[in-house]
């Protein structure tokens, strides 16, 4: 049985089955919607887990995120516990919550159709199983999954066997001229659906270059001033503060900082190594001298976190599949664990395991955001306008533009050069004729 996820008859029939088991237990009447609440808090929390293969330790760690929030009362705690006792015991009979008894027998409602074909879904699970094999990123992994998903569902009663080039080249035009998206989005799609056929199902695909391209339009790339970078990073509260300082004093990416290991921090050499970046490649930048200690201090306290899930017999951070069967004690190494590690553990929603993950990039796209409107700023502000200042300010102190492409990590000098166009000195020397009259 999988957990009710989404709308529709099927999600609905089994919250009204769960609010049944309420009445047999004479709950009071008023409750029921606060019992399924917290149930279906439960079900987000734990992602794509069905909840058939929950284990004590998912249900523990929910609850103790809540008992730990300070917006949650003891009676709302309370609460929460006896609704997922009565979903995992009386609804769904599974065996650890049902003092031993065997019977995992749940009742049945109608499910959802799938949007594909079983053929289609076999082509995906086939796609996935390559990607992983291949030791793509997850968020590669859930990007060309995706892509693969609506090219599918934009030929549904063909096989995978049937498509061919002409195929990707309508679709991929279709893009371009009904949904008009981005280039960057286009090509995404591109090589999700090139691996798809070549590499997953050994499907030559040959020259197909003439389909409608998105057109590109041309950007300069938002830059602060060092003195607008400087009160941005002040009204940054800590650990963003650090963050932003190595967003823009080593010119990382986000999601760069946010994944950053112990072990790649280089205090001796004052670097920082920044594994599996943009085009799963390794690089080295430099570690500011301003975030020496805050970064020892940072570092003190996710030994110490860790420490702590230890000792809850937690720990375990997740590493690419490679890694674990090469180093098969590092997952609980110290050395091995985030930087930054987020608040609260989570489900994996891949393996079940409970473990910590990384900091939340959505929290610090946020500060950065309230940060730029607290002192005032009037251009649109992200995180990654930090590396942009750090490239242009760069070139602005004399650097070559090929040291700075390697410190960015950019395949070719030509994404570098953007940089170029928003110097505050442009190498043209030309004044406007207001300044000279």
């Amino acid at each position: 049985m999988s957990k009710p996820m989404g709308g529709g008859a099927s999600e609905s029939q089994f919250w009204r089955n769960y609010q049944n088991i309420l009445v047999q237990k004479q709950v009071n009447p008023q409750h029921f919607q606060w019992y399924v609440k917290w149930c279906q808090q439960f079900t987000k929390f734990i992602g794509a887990l069905p909840l058939m293969d929950c284990q004590p330790a998912h249900v523990s760690v929910f609850l103790d995120n809540l008992k730990s929030s300070k917006a949650i009362e003891e009676w709302q705690y309370r609460q929460a516990r006896t609704a997922l006792w009565y979903l995992f015991r009386d609804y769904l009979k599974i065996s650890w919550a049902a003092d031993g008894q065997r019977n995992r027998a749940v009742p049945q409602y109608p499910s959802r159709p799938p949007a594909l074909s079983e053929a289609h879904q076999a082509t995906l699970r086939k796609l996935r199983s390559t990607l992983v094999g291949r030791q793509y990123a997850k968020r590669t992994v859930g990007a060309y999954l995706d892509w693969a998903t609506r090219f599918l569902g934009y030929y549904p009663h063909r096989n995978i066997a049937d498509l061919d080039a002409a195929a990707v080249r309508a679709y991929l035009s279709d893009l371009a001229e009904t949904h008009n998206v981005a280039v960057n989005t286009q090509k995404q799609a591109l090589n999700a659906l090139v691996f798809l056929f070549q590499e997953s199902e050994k499907i030559p695909l040959g020259d197909f270059s003439d389909f409608a391209r998105a057109r590109k339009p041309i950007k300069v790339p938002v830059v602060l001033s060092r003195d607008e970078v400087s009160a941005l990073l002040r009204e940054l509260p800590s650990p963003l503060s650090l963050m932003g300082n190595l967003l823009y004093g080593g010119g990382m990416r986000l999601m760069e900082v946010i994944r950053l290991r112990i072990k790649d921090v280089d205090f001796a050499l004052g670097q920082i190594v920044v594994r599996d970046g943009k085009g799963r490649k390794d690089r080295i930048t430099m570690l500011p001298e301003i975030c020496l200690d805050p970064l020892k201090q940072q570092i003190a306290e996710a030994r110490l976190i860790h420490a702590q899930d230890l000792a809850k017999n937690y720990g375990e951070v997740w590493l690419p599949s490679a890694l674990i069967k090469k180093y098969p004690g590092a997952a609980r190494d110290w050395r091995w664990q985030y930087v930054f590690p987020a608040s609260r553990m989570s489900v994996d929603p891949e393996s079940g395991k409970v473990r910590r993950h990384h900091f939340d990039e959505s929290a610090v796209q946020r500060a950065v955001r309230e940060a730029a409107r607290q002192i005032g700023l009037s251009k649109t502000v992200t995180p990654h306008t930090l590396r942009h200042s750090f490239a242009t300010h760069l070139l602005e102190s004399g650097y070559d533009i090929r040291t700075v492409q390697e410190l960015l990590g950019h395949a070719d000098v030509a994404t570098t050069m953007i940089y170029t166009h928003v110097l505050s000195r442009p190498g043209i020397g030309v004044r406007s004729p207001l300044d000279v009259v």
